[in-house]
């Protein structure tokens, strides 16, 4: 049976579709598919216009065009909604579209085009776009052709998706190729940043791209630069409890918008996320997802250790500044830059102000920054009151009304004792694990040069102790010696010096607690303590010891022609100082006489001796006397080594002296209270915390022992005279 030209026609168009299905499927890339597509129709139809439309988001874009003018090319992309809602479901024709509703067909009959059909490119149910073929002129359509045509765009829909896995997937070769090229395993973490995000700014064809790292100390994302192109995004991102990633990336492998995240992850712990935004053209879509999932998937294992790499470079340089650090401590010590050199050293490494003080809160040494010299005053009472006492160790201290400063404080300890302070100007959260260590090593430091400084001022005081025992002998023998050796210690003993005795009497309970070795040992604590508490009232304080005495020489121009005020302001001082440091026992002071030259300082010396056996007698609650302020007793302190002295004391109470000794009931203490009382009953009874019955009894009794009639004027003050001269014969505890 002979065809028809019409029927050969068909046949032909049949084949030639078949052929270039076949030929499609051999292209790498959605370009050269199209391209092929595209001449293969204009070749065989003898068409004037062939065009290639393909759908992204809501929009469509000309892929591939041949016989378009530049206005029509131009006139995209068109809105999805602006066309006609079949043109990506069905074949459509000149003669069966809406062209008043149809965007689309306005633009073909402003191209003349007579004559057109389109093909969907429908993959299953997945729509990607549509293919129009025009003619100028009128051309008859077969409509016997167009389940072919639809069966053909299927094979075309197929043969583009297929170009673009192959596309994808040499982008992935060529992607796996430039990491092994670009971003080498020595590269700081900068670098790598900087390509990587370059990288996936040109992938993407965003305007900006960067990186956010987490940072797990502070608990917040921070952007790692350098960024590429403009980031309008926060340099720092805080977590504050909230772990969601999307909570802070809204953006997080969602298309569709302006911006894109994807998350870094290595073993299942996200490490950082990789962002872009402003896409040029467009907004970004699941293929910029896939092209940002390629690169989260090689480029995290390196970022994380790139920066495992660095921490681990700092860490080894810290170690070595730290090694550099301790020799410099060491030095300082060694070159006798001592506490300067040492806080100085300190200050560098950490940057802040640094300050030494005594355990008195005084300050030694300090290097200030930004701080003035006029803050610390303020700061060592502030801390005075924080630390000493209330042994708080992180302090905002108040500089004034507008500025605060934060510190933190270190003891510094030294063979089982409190030596000094360490302040640095910073809250300690903020240090790091080496910084602490610098901090220890900087205590350690600071403890030996306190005892290598102990053991030089022990020195010194052996050798002042040495030649103050010949100063304070009866006979001064070779007085220019001792001349010299007060030199050494800037002491004038030409000038006039008044001469005090302390004397430490431990509480009942320590000295039940402790054997005398211990019991010593206390008393040395205490005084070494009031020394440094003496030296803080005035720094010209000479003190010495002499066996078990204290001995203070103070000149006697300080005391402003007001000797009482001046020792009761010091007696009270040295008492409010025991009990902030809470050291136990009674503190006595027994001034003795002012000296004129140096023949004089032994007798001045006994005189506060003497001073301390009478306020151990009788005024303990005073604490201090002056000697020339005894009254009788300073006439009597001349016969007190009189053998008369001693008959007088024997005759007057010796009855009574042994029988206190032999009983319970102590009459020598009752008759002392009663005559000091001036015989009044009640006021005697009170102070010996006995009955008047009792008190009674107890006279009765006493004036039967020594045969007198004590309400006899000349008997009581010859029995008062008598137990003067017993309290300045009496040795005190201390002697």
């Amino acid at each position: 049976m002979k065809l028809s030209k019409r029927d050969i026609l068909v046949k032909r168009i049949e084949n030639h579709l078949r052929l270039t299905s076949r030929q499609l499927v051999k292209f790498d890339t959605e370009e050269e598919t199209l391209q092929y597509l595209i001449n293969s129709f204009r070749s065989e139809l003898h068409c004037d216009f062939v065009g290639i439309f393909l759908k992204e988001e809501h929009q469509l874009f000309p892929k591939a065009i041949s016989g378009g003018s530049e206005s029509f090319v131009h006139s995209f992309p068109l809105n999805i909604i602006d066309c006609s809602n079949e043109l990506l479901t069905k074949s459509l024709t000149i003669e069966n579209t809406h062209i008043q509703d149809c965007q689309f067909s306005k633009l073909l009959m402003t191209e003349k085009i007579t004559t057109w059909f389109t093909l969907p490119l429908k993959e299953a149910n997945n729509i990607s776009g549509f293919c129009v073929i025009g003619f100028m002129s009128a051309v008859p359509l077969f409509i016997e052709m167009d389940d072919t045509f639809n069966e053909f765009s299927k094979d075309v829909a197929v043969a583009i998706s297929l170009a673009k896995g192959k596309e994808k997937q040499k982008e992935k070769m060529i992607g796996i190729e430039w990491f092994s090229q670009n971003l080498l395993l020595d590269s700081t973490i900068e670098q790598l940043v900087e390509r990587i995000v370059e990288r996936a700014a040109k992938g993407t064809k965003a305007t900006g791209a960067c990186i956010y790292l987490f940072d797990e100390k502070e608990d917040c994302f921070v952007l790692q630069s350098p960024a590429y192109g403009v980031v309008k995004q926060p340099e720092i991102m805080a977590i504050a409890d909230d772990y969601v990633l999307k909570h802070h990336f809204p953006c997080l492998e969602v298309p569709g918008g302006g911006q894109l995240t994807v998350p870094l992850v290595i073993n299942l712990k996200t490490i950082g996320v990789l962002h872009v935004e402003d896409k040029r053209k467009g907004v970004f879509t699941n293929d910029d997802i896939e092209v940002l999932e390629l690169m989260s998937t090689h480029v995290a294992s390196m970022l994380e250790n790139a920066r495992l790499y660095k921490n681990e470079k700092e860490h080894k340089q810290k170690l070595h500044s730290l090694l550099d650090y301790h020799q410099e401590l060491i030095k300082k010590t060694v070159e006798q830059e001592g506490f300067e050199g040492i806080t100085g050293a300190l200050s560098k490494l950490l940057l802040k102000s640094v300050l030494l003080f005594d355990r008195f809160m005084r300050p030694l040494a300090y290097s200030l920054l930004h701080l003035k010299e006029t803050d610390l005053r303020i700061i060592s009472k502030f801390a005075e009151k924080k630390v000493m006492n209330n042994r708080k160790y992180e302090l905002v201290i108040p500089i004034n009304d507008n500025r605060s400063e934060n510190f933190h404080f270190w003891p510094v300890n030294g063979a089982g004792d409190l030596l000094g302070y360490l302040a640095v100007n910073i809250p300690s959260e903020e240090f790091d694990e080496l910084e602490r260590i610098s901090i220890e090593l900087a205590l350690n430091v600071y403890s030996v040069q306190f005892v290598k400084q102990k053991l030089v001022l022990d020195t010194k005081e052996q050798v002042k102790d040495s030649f103050i025992n010949k100063l304070l002998a009866k006979k001064v023998e070779d007085p220019n010696s001792i001349m010299q050796y007060a030199n050494l210690f800037n002491w004038d003993l030409r000038k006039e010096y008044r001469i005090s005795v302390l004397s430490i009497i431990l509480n009942d309970d320590e000295i039940k607690k402790g054997n005398l070795l211990e019991q010593q040992a206390k008393k040395s604590f205490v005084w070494e303590r009031l020394r440094a508490s003496l030296q803080l009232f005035d720094p010209d304080f000479i003190f010495s010891n002499k066996g078990d005495d204290f001995i203070l020489f103070v000149e006697a121009e300080k005391e402003w022609k007001n000797p009482e005020k001046y020792w009761d302001t010091l007696y009270e001082y040295l008492n409010n100082r025991m009990k902030m440091e809470k050291m136990s026992g009674q503190l006595y002071i027994g001034v003795g006489g002012k000296t004129s030259d140096i023949h004089e300082y032994y007798n001045c010396y006994q005189q506060g001796i003497q001073a301390i056996n009478v306020i151990n007698q009788r005024i303990p609650r005073q604490g201090f006397a002056l000697f020339e302020k005894l009254g009788a007793y300073t006439l009597l302190y001349h016969l007190r080594n009189n053998d008369f002295a001693s008959d007088f004391i024997n005759r007057h109470l010796k009855p009574l002296l042994q029988h206190s000794d032999q009983k319970n009931v102590d009459l020598f203490q009752t008759l002392r209270v009663y005559l000091f009382q001036n015989g009044n009953l009640k006021e005697t009874a009170d102070t010996l915390f006995i009955h008047r019955s009792t008190l009674q009894y107890r006279i009765e009794k006493i004036q039967s022992l020594l045969k007198v009639d004590i309400n006899d004027s000349e008997e009581r003050l010859n029995l008062m005279m008598a137990y003067k001269l017993y309290d300045l014969q009496r040795v005190s505890p201390n002697h």
